[in-house]
């Protein structure tokens, strides 16, 4: 019983803590929207079709949505036929600390062959065909003025220049990923447009932000049927629905980490705090990276409790390992403390990840 009353007060503490934030930042999530390319860059221009165009109509639509929503805030790279350097689309990103960037493109071949939709995070895994798309996107810097300078003599042409500028982005990868599949499924099953999954490259105006980003390549304007689709109103707003569903959901599914945790009657008319769920372990995920760290608390800012785990080429970092719901969020707001600000809680089931509101719905004892 004093283990739960514990609990149940620096749940209590964190709360407030987590009220007076949301109250300094006026309780919005910010979302920073990117048209691709602008005014003497027009992007692709596959059968006539003008990236740029496609994209702003696109972004804006998007914007529209979203801007119904009163706890969203967004804000964008370019509202009309301008060019804006990479480097400054990233920047309007991070001087608005915002919560998601969401970079929208059309797609090109250099055959009418390929079509499909594709949404890009920045990572490591690399092949040719990667490297020639994220290439093309970001051979745009050549346009800017003073190009040498803002990117510390990056060159686009070089796959090596790409391994470096993907390892700060480490720690956003996977919550990139969890939106980058949301917006594929949203193509995919809504839409039904060709699945070319999420993939992985080294865009500069992702590498340029600092929290979760994706790059959407909307479909093929070199295929024509696509680009007719993409060109036209219909097209325009289906897009912008599906990706505005999966910024939802991506935000919705976030917002279940500070869930109110549920309080119960006993048989003797108490309450008491319940939070167990006995089939559940909830984690905090404090970081993925290509290296691998021994689980010491000097390589953790002082936490201890961390355990590693390998998917793919990555190893993720995990603080704390309990099947209490409200123990586990003390641990994400030490976490935080500690300085691992984009943290999360995941919860498994027999070894598994699942959602956490699949989680929460699990009963408890």
């Amino acid at each position: 019983m004093q283990t739960h009353l514990k609990y149940l007060l620096l749940s209590f503490i964190i709360l407030l803590t987590s009220f007076s934030f949301a109250q300094k930042t006026n309780n919005k999530f910010v979302v920073v929207l990117d048209a691709g390319h602008g005014a003497h860059d027009p992007g692709n221009i596959g059968n006539g079709f003008k990236e740029k165009n496609i994209a702003l109509a696109i972004v804006l639509k998007i914007g529209k949505e979203l801007e119904k929503q009163d706890d969203i805030k967004v804000i964008y790279t370019r509202k009309t036929d301008v060019f804006v350097d990479l480097h400054e689309r990233g920047a309007i990103a991070n001087r608005a600390d915002a919560d998601l960037f969401v970079s929208v493109h059309c797609n090109s071949w250099h055959t009418s062959t390929p079509q499909g939709t594709e949404t890009w995070v920045l990572g490591t895994k690399r092949s040719e065909t990667n490297f020639n798309v994220a290439k093309k996107e970001n051979e745009v810097i050549f346009l800017e003025k003073d190009h040498e300078k803002n990117y510390e003599g990056f060159d686009p042409n070089n796959p090596e220049s790409l391994i470096g500028i993907t390892l700060m982005m480490e720690d956003y990868l996977d919550q990139s990923i969890l939106l980058a599949t949301y917006i594929q499924d949203n193509f995919t099953n809504k839409l039904k447009r060709h699945n070319r999954g999420v993939k992985q490259e080294g865009f500069i105006v992702l590498h340029q932000t600092y929290m979760p980003s994706v790059l959407i390549e909307t479909g093929f304007l070199s295929y024509k049927r696509e680009g007719v689709y993409l060109n036209s109103k219909k097209g325009q707003t289906d897009i912008s629905i599906a990706i505005k569903d999966a910024i939802l959901k991506y935000k919705n599914n976030l917002n279940l980490s500070f869930d109110e945790s549920v309080i119960t009657e006993d048989s003797n008319n108490s309450n008491e705090f319940i939070s167990t769920y006995p089939e559940i372990t909830f984690k905090v995920q404090i970081a993925a990276s290509s290296r691998k760290l021994k689980t010491k608390p000097y390589n953790f800012k002082g936490l201890k409790d961390i355990s590693r785990e390998k998917k793919g080429h990555l190893f993720k970092y995990y603080y704390g390992s309990t099947s209490d719901y409200s123990k586990i969020k003390i641990q994400k707001e030490e976490a935080t403390i500690k300085g691992y600000d984009t943290c999360f809680i995941i919860a498994f089931k027999n070894g598994e990840v699942i959602s956490l509101s699949d989680a929460l719905k699990t009963p408890s004892n």
